[in-house]
């Protein structure tokens, strides 16, 4: 044995993927091995977010297509570019673990390690994306094609080609929601990650734990609230899929008003990055804002049928960067059809209007409008700890907290809730995507 050598053996500080989900219900066998292996063979581990993911294999599996070939595949950023931005991208939301994920990445890809001391390293070619970075970060409906033009137009020092910038754009946005998803499932650090391992021996009938594990719930009275709230959100969906009732398009456009000016605070105030990561982010105050703040005046509207991911940002990617396209609007086409047919203890129920109203409740709060969609049923559909869980995972995801987590769909399955997150993630990043896409686009004309 090593320890008896006198050789130093870390110890892992957590057991599971998760500090949220009980590891037994991750790392339970009827997970689909078929797809462990994929993750195996793309990233050479099947690490936690893949774990976490892995109860919704057909989620998965487009997923990690997609990152493979957003980092791995020929295209114009060279690999270890790619992870830097992806290491910038995830400082945002103070993600160490997607820094310390693609730090490792980037020093595999030949990357040089003084870049990871500090911005100031990196060539100035990417630290000029460091504008764009914060607002895709915290407020893409500020990007204008001003911010596109002084990147790639002739005379731009340096200059980005629309292929290597619109690389980065997805490289970035993806990074950002993948930091939703890891806070918002309470990703437990890796063995290998800062935070994951101790050199101290195990105390007498240890068992690792997360600190950020959450105490236990309140019993008989928390499961009889819970399948309440079950009980009216399945009256509420039957009855809106049941409504006849015709809308004016003056009403449905005060219900969107109402539902983007709602205040929903957030827990807790925000604090500095952590050491680890200080050195990789600039102007750290800058962070995400009501989109309509009260007494003030907000940006326009986007509405969904001027500029859509379908009829605009689709062809637009595919055009600049090959394929990358259709591997994203496969991942936004799973996600939103996904269903198991069923709720908490029901069965055989169909799910469509909760995952529509939680899609379009996320791209509301981004100030995207669909002129065809009723928001009086986010209202109905998705109660104020859902609420308050999905505006802290999409706009400030560093304050997501076990109990936050824990508050919402009290008698739902993890994975229904893991779902939940998947919508969350895919719709703030294709939120994103479409005003960067649309500055793109006015930048072309």
């Amino acid at each position: 044995m090593a320890s008896e050598k006198g050789v130093d053996v870390p110890r892992a500080l957590v057991s599971g993927p998760s500090a949220f989900i009980p590891a037994e219900q991750t790392l339970k066998g009827e997970l689909d091995q078929d797809i462990l292996i994929e993750s195996f063979l793309s990233l050479g581990r099947a690490d936690h977010a893949t774990m976490v993911m892995a109860l919704h294999p057909a989620y998965l599996s487009c997923f990690l297509r997609a990152q493979h070939a957003l980092l791995e595949l020929d295209g114009p950023l060279p690999c270890h570019w790619r992870h830097y931005i992806a290491v910038m991208a995830a400082a945002r939301h103070h993600c160490s673990y997607l820094v310390q994920q693609h730090s490792a990445g980037f020093l595999e890809a030949g990357g040089e390690e003084s870049w990871l001391s500090g911005l100031q390293h990196a060539p100035i070619k990417l630290r000029s994306l460091q504008t764009l970075n914060r607002l895709l970060a915290h407020r893409p409906w500020l990007i204008t094609q001003q911010h596109i033009q002084e990147l790639v137009c002739p005379g731009a020092e340096p200059r980005w080609s629309l292929a290597e910038l619109i690389h980065a754009v997805i490289l970035m946005a993806h990074a950002h929601s993948l930091s939703s998803f890891v806070w918002g499932c309470g990703l437990n650090p890796e063995p290998d990650h800062i935070g994951g391992y101790t050199f101290q021996p195990a105390s007498p009938g240890h068992l690792p734990h997360s600190p950020h594990s959450p105490a236990p719930e309140d019993g008989r009275q928390e499961l009889v609230e819970g399948a309440m709230e079950v009980e009216v959100l399945m009256k509420r969906m039957v009855e809106l899929q049941q409504q006849e009732e015709e809308c004016t398009q003056e009403e449905m456009v005060t219900r969107f008003e109402r539902e983007r000016s709602e205040r929903i605070p957030t827990a807790v105030v925000r604090g500095a990055p952590p050491d680890l990561l200080l050195h990789l982010v600039e102007d750290p105050e800058f962070r995400y804002e009501d989109f309509a703040p009260r007494g003030e005046q907000s940006p326009p509207t986007m509405r969904a049928q001027d500029y859509s991911w379908e009829d605009h940002g689709f062809s637009l990617v595919n055009r600049l960067l090959p394929d990358m396209g259709q591997l994203l609007d496969e991942k936004f086409q799973v996600v939103s059809n996904l269903t198991y047919h069923r709720m908490a203890m029901h069965e055989g129920v169909d799910t469509h209007t909760l995952r529509k109203a939680l899609w379009n409740y996320i791209h509301c709060l981004y100030g995207i409008r669909y002129d065809d969609y009723d928001y009086g049923s986010v209202n109905v559909l998705l109660e104020r700890s859902l609420k308050l869980f999905v505006k802290t995972m999409a706009c400030h995801p560093e304050q997501t907290t076990a109990r936050i987590y824990h508050s919402f769909w009290r008698h739902f399955r993890h994975s229904e809730k893991v779902h939940a997150n998947l919508i969350v993630m895919e719709a703030r990043l294709q939120a994103a995507l479409l005003y960067t896409l649309r500055a793109i686009t006015h930048y072309m004309r």
